[in-house]
């Protein structure tokens, strides 16, 4: 499907974004997951996974600087859809459970990666670098909300100029 393919370039021309400017790579990989926000709602099946797949190879094969590419694919990427499917199956505190612990985990291994693997961050590791996991969980809490607030506004304010999608 053709917005399939401008999502995932959309994603990757973002991600680029963070790459050259390198303070934005976080902003950039969050905002990069709204390509995949879009896929969950309107193209649905096998779509989103293909998105955050695209965004995240390409992102991978053509950045010079693989930080904003690492925080996408190891967590903005996936958790528009992760957030989609613990939502729909669970309550509200079961899913706020494991979307936490989906975060934590990934903010483990993104620290792991970044540091062992691509020596993008100087660290020299002190028990007090632990504060990193509460203080990530907190600052993810509001990216969740701010997710859900822009999901809202889309589905209530913009999704009918997107008809054009649903005309089969």
């Amino acid at each position: 499907m053709t917005a399939a393919a401008i999502l995932v370039a959309l994603g990757v021309v973002l991600l680029s974004l963070g790459a050259l400017i390198e303070v934005l790579d976080l902003s950039m990989a969050a905002i990069a997951s709204l390509c995949v926000v879009f896929a969950v709602i309107e193209l649905k099946g096998k779509y989103p996974y293909l998105v955050y797949l695209g965004i995240s190879l390409l992102a991978l094969l053509l950045l010079p600087v693989k930080t904003p590419c690492v925080l996408f694919a190891l967590f903005a990427g996936y958790y528009p859809i992760v957030k989609a499917l613990l939502e729909r199956r669970f309550s509200r505190p079961v899913s706020w459970f494991f979307k936490i612990l989906i975060f934590e985990v990934a903010l483990g291994l993104i620290l792991l990666i970044c540091v062992k693997l691509f020596f993008l961050i100087e660290i020299t590791w002190h028990p007090w670098y632990f504060a990193i996991f509460p203080a990530g969980a907190a600052i993810f809490l509001l990216y969740d909300v701010a997710l859900t607030r822009l999901i809202t506004a889309y589905l209530y304010r913009l999704r009918h100029r997107f008809r054009f999608l649903h005309d089969d």
